[in-house]
Parts: C-alpha cells; structure tokens; sequence
C-alpha cells in the first residue's frame, strides 16, 4: 500500500481523526499538506510528525466553506507539492441542539463546512486528477449520517449528504480513474467526543457491539487503504469504522 511520489491533502488534519489520517498517509510515503482553519499550533505539530517519518509536509489555513479559500488550499497543494493525488475531506463542525430550538444559523453553518466544504475541495482537485486521470477522493461521513441521531439534525443531514455527494462524484469520475468514497466513523474517541455527557458515552457504548469505542487510527487506517492502489477498483462506497454500530 505504498503511497510514495503521491500528495494528500486532507482538510480539518490538525487533530483528532484528521490527524491520524495524516501520520497513516504520511507512514505509507505520502507527501500531506495538512489544512485548518482555526488551530495553527495544532496543524504545524501535525505536519512536523510527518516530516519526521521522512516526507514533505506543510500546513494550509483555509476555511473550506469558503470556495475561494478551498481552491486557494488546493493551488497551494498544486504549487509546493505539485499536485494533489488524494483528498481527505474531514473538516467537519457541530452545532447540536433539538431540531424545535436549532437556528437557522446553527443548521447552515454546519452544513457549509462539513457539506459545501467538501464539494468546494472536491470541485477544486478533481480538475487535476482527471488531466491526470488518476485520483483518490475519501470523503469522512458519519454512523449518523447513515443513521440519524436525535439532537443532531444538522450534524446528520450534513452527514448524509456527503454520502450522496460521493455516491454521485463516484459515477461521473470513475470513468477518469478517480475514485471516491466514503469512512463512516461511529464513536471514535477524539476531543470532539470527549466534551459529551458521561450519560450519553454510556448509552452510546451499550449500542456498539464490539463493546468499545474506536480510535483515530482506526479510521485513519481505512483512509489509507481507500487512497491506495489496493483499492483501485472500489468506488462509491460507505465504508462503515464503527464497531458494528450501525448493522
């Protein structure tokens, strides 16, 4: 599953789940150039983690929600990496609240950065994969996006909608060797889980049958398969990482 000469960008890659599929991308021999919007010390951390396993690394602000900051991300890719052979679409924001109390802004802003931003980055790289004809799209869904979750109507209709997207993008690219598809993580440990509710924690453990919750490197792991090789004929497919969650 060498991923060696290629250049990956994936958005929202300073923590967590972005993170981790950056050091898995980066231990295969990609190339990353890790986004954020917001934390640079973060994003700089990540990026100096992966020149340490011998690659080249950068780190990009841009709010991919923004399409003329999502082109610039990948312009940036284009110009220091020389082009962007995979995208990791990850950055992702929650507003939860009941769908009677949610705001109209509270929904759109969830939707602009975990949906619009992911077809901003896609819209952008694609045009070089298929000049190239050759790419890889992962698009980082959710077990709520396949399931819906009560408090979370933006988060899931954002979540599903990636899935829709992808399943489209898959069948208009395909023909241009670009493949695209989604990881559906259920309850992964990050920072983003760790400010819920003990209560919520226990009763979420108690619907995953394998009894535990997942980590960052299990996505991450799923990531870089779905950018290898290995997965050249797989495209437009949900890729569920979360412990029989969603069976």
């Amino acid at each position: 599953m060498s991923l060696a000469g290629k250049c990956a960008v994936v958005t929202g890659g300073g923590r967590g789940i972005g993170r981790a599929v950056c050091l898995a991308l980066a231990a295969q021999g990609a190339d990353v150039v890790v986004n954020y919007a917001g934390s640079a010390e973060a994003a700089g951390e990540t990026a100096k983690a992966c020149r340490a396993l011998g690659v080249r690394a950068i780190a990009v602000q841009a709010d991919v929600a923004d399409e003329a900051q999502a082109a610039a991300l990948v312009e940036t890719a284009v110009r220091e990496m020389g082009g962007v052979d995979i995208l990791v679409n990850n950055a992702g924001i929650t507003r939860d609240g009941l769908l009677l109390r949610m705001s109209e802004d509270d929904f759109t802003r969830v939707l602009d950065t975990n949906l619009k931003g992911a077809f901003h980055c896609m819209k952008a790289a694609c045009r070089g994969m298929m000049r190239r004809r050759a790419g890889r799209i992962v698009n980082i869904s959710s077990v709520v996006g396949v399931r819906g979750n009560a408090g979370q109507a933006n988060y899931a209709a954002s979540k599903a909608g990636l899935i829709g997207l992808s399943k489209s993008a898959a069948k208009e690219l395909a023909s241009r060797g670009i493949t695209v598809n989604c990881i559906a993580p259920g309850f992964i440990d990050t920072a983003m889980t760790a400010a819920l509710p003990e209560a919520v924690k226990e009763k979420l453990l108690a619907e995953i049958p394998m009894g535990r919750f997942g980590a960052a490197e299990d996505v991450a792991a799923a990531a870089a398969f779905l950018a290898s090789d290995a997965a050249a004929y797989i495209t437009g497919q949900v890729l569920c990482v979360d412990g029989g969650m969603a069976m």
